[in-house]
């Protein structure tokens, strides 16, 4: 039987526990809604530059671009997207599974797959495998510009034109709602229409032609990088209010189990109190019946 001054322990470390969970969770509430307001924000933008692309994609003569240009080789990159911090519940699990399902799955087809990371928790988790990383950003959560999106865009779109690699597909968590998170695998080079932005749309999408000034080429040189610069603002700004939710969240649970283990231990030592005090007592009317 553990003694009275272990269970003492024992429930103020309960309780100095729950302090910082409830603290961790009120700070990830107050990030969330920066967060959460910086994607609500975003977010129709980037969609309506993607609806965009998606027309020009289809009119457009696709040889004028290398990121429109479909390629044979086999070739594939994924850019995966983590948190740099831990304690968020099954944030990064969810998407380190899925990302090993489907290289697992391209590797299955002949592809060789090479990996860039985003976020520390998927670089210490995939350094520890055999799939090789080509580059990796760290510490970019924290003050999230676009600056950084730029950044991350120009790299893969410099290697996808000097052929690095012939697809990308990038592993993210979308952000729903404060506790609800989406693991998305999206293909993002080359430009594919009916892949990426669904054949309902492809097909309901009018006929006609653009007139462009100054010309196609010039047009596209110009609106694709800024697209995808744009496309990597948004999922980086989802994968951040996505993580602060499942923090609050996972917080807000660790709160709850900490308030009923103190409960539980507190019983505990309430009883094993109470049968040490009943013990002496029998041991005192013992002894007093003894002297009789």
């Amino acid at each position: 039987m553990p003694s009275l001054q272990s269970l003492r322990r024992k429930i103020s470390a309960f309780k100095n526990t729950q302090k910082i969970t409830k603290a961790m969770k009120m700070v990830a509430a107050a990030k969330l809604k920066r967060s959460q307001d910086r994607i609500l924000a975003a977010r129709p933008y980037a969609l309506k530059m993607r609806d965009v692309l998606s027309n020009l994609s289809r009119r457009v003569n696709r040889s004028l671009h290398p990121l429109l240009q479909k390629r044979e080789g086999k070739k594939v990159e994924v850019l995966v997207v983590t948190s740099d911090r831990g304690l968020c519940g099954g944030f990064n699990g969810n998407i380190v599974r899925k990302t090993s399902e489907f290289v697992r799955e391209c590797e299955a087809r002949g592809l060789q797959v090479n990996l860039s990371i985003v976020g520390r928790k998927g670089r210490d988790y995939f350094r520890r495998r055999t799939w090789p990383i080509r580059q990796e950003w760290t510490g970019i959560f924290d003050k999230l510009t676009f600056e950084h999106a730029i950044d991350i865009g120009g790299d893969l779109t410099d290697n996808f034109a000097k052929g690095t690699f012939d697809e990308l597909y990038i592993v993210y968590n979308e952000f729903k709602s404060a506790i609800q998170q989406r693991v998305i695998v999206e293909k993002l080079f080359p430009v594919d229409a009916a892949a990426e932005f669904g054949t309902a749309q492809a097909k309901g999408t009018t006929g006609g032609s653009y007139l462009y000034e100054p010309d196609e080429a010039a047009l596209l040189n110009v609106f694709i990088p800024k697209h995808f610069q744009t496309q990597t603002f948004r999922i980086l700004l989802e994968s951040a209010a996505a993580e602060h939710g499942a923090r609050m969240a996972a917080m807000d649970g660790a709160t709850r189990n900490a308030g009923q283990l103190i409960k539980k231990v507190t019983l505990h030592y309430n009883k094993t109190r109470q049968t040490a005090i009943t013990k002496e007592l029998m041991d005192i009317v013992g002894g007093a019946e003894a002297l009789k």
